[in-house]
């Protein structure tokens, strides 16, 4: 079949420095905080300027195309793909290469470039080339201008933060030692869809796996002060063989405007400890209508901290309970 290459480039001014820009898009592992489509990032490999990445995005909120470029979401569904690339921090580059999810055996490269407008101001830049199968050009050129326009805006509106990230970025984590079996734990954390008989504060779930280990995990639960129902919706992606689940909320509350985390088992000879860890970036216009006035980011910090804390502290209570009173039982 022949195929055309198809390239495609556009700019956009970002308010906020280039340094700040570029620095963002040099730390892909905190995209999902960042940029709404991507659900996770995984380092592979990285010798200080090359890197080896594989990514998860969520097809609602990308479109047709990949955080990299374009071509990472499959209709409706969490796609992921591998990605090489090149930093150039210098010139303020990041060029990448990638598999094209959309278009199995095709290759999706491209370069992000920002160029310096003034000391708190700059240009933006996307190009991405791929190579498409002729009978696709006319819907594939589309789609790949369209994804370009929707990359760059995402990442404006992630830097022109810039001035309160430090305020806006939150990032902490929970731990318990459990005497027991890292098995047990690690099915006690993926067995969401029965935590409203098991978790107290879990009123209702509903999961969805199409895709064995991509779960969509639906909660109602009454963790928030003052004990009122908030919805939250999350992609999970499980690694049972790595004693690993990291999800993104895609559904969050009021006060959050991006929540990713993960749950990870560290086996011993006696036991596991496991960690729930987790990023959040606040909603700064939401602190006043839910905290009340006269609050700030400071109190919308502590706020958020101690709400996700208490309700990953006891699922971790939970998962230690049920772990260590099976083994008791089984002995």
């Amino acid at each position: 079949m022949s195929s055309r290459v198809h390239a495609c480039e556009d700019t956009v001014g970002v308010a906020a420095p280039a340094g700040v820009v570029y620095g963002m898009l040099a730390d892909a592992a905190r995209w999902p905080v960042f940029l709404p489509s991507v659900v996770h990032v995984e380092r592979l490999d990285f010798d200080g300027v090359q890197e080896r990445l594989r990514m998860w995005e969520l097809a609602d909120e990308a479109g047709a195309g990949g955080a990299g470029g374009a071509g990472g979401v499959l209709g409706g569904r969490v796609g992921s793909w591998h990605t090489r690339r090149v930093l150039h921090p210098d010139a303020r580059a990041v060029v990448f290469e990638q598999e094209d999810a959309a278009w199995p055996g095709s290759v999706t490269s491209g370069v992000w470039s920002v160029r310096p407008a003034g000391e708190t101001e700059c240009v933006l830049a996307l190009r991405q080339e791929r190579g498409l199968p002729v009978a696709a050009a006319d819907g594939a050129r589309r789609e790949a201008e369209a994804d370009v326009h929707r990359r760059l805006a995402q990442v404006r509106r992630a830097a022109q933060r810039w001035e309160q990230l430090d305020e806006l970025l939150l990032s902490f984590e929970d731990r318990v030692r459990i005497e027991g079996p890292a098995e047990l734990v690690y099915d006690f954390l993926y067995r969401i869809e029965d935590w409203p008989e098991r978790v107290p504060h879990v009123e209702w779930a509903s999961v969805r796996e199409d895709v064995p280990g991509i779960q969509v995990a639906s909660l109602d639960t009454c963790a928030a002060p003052g004990g009122r129902t908030v919805s939250t919706r999350a992609v999970r992606l499980c690694f049972p063989h790595a004693g690993r689940i990291v999800y993104k909320e895609t559904l969050t509350p009021e006060l959050i405007a991006a929540h990713s985390g993960e749950w990870s088992l560290l086996p011993d000879a006696s036991g596991v400890t496991v960690v729930a860890a987790h990023q959040v970036m606040l909603r700064q216009e939401a602190v006043t209508p839910v905290l009340g006035a006269g609050t700030g980011l400071l109190e919308a910090r502590d706020h958020v901290r101690a709400w996700l804390s208490r309700a990953s502290t006891e699922a971790l209570g939970l998962a230690k309970w049920h772990a260590e009173s099976t083994v008791r039982r089984l002995r």
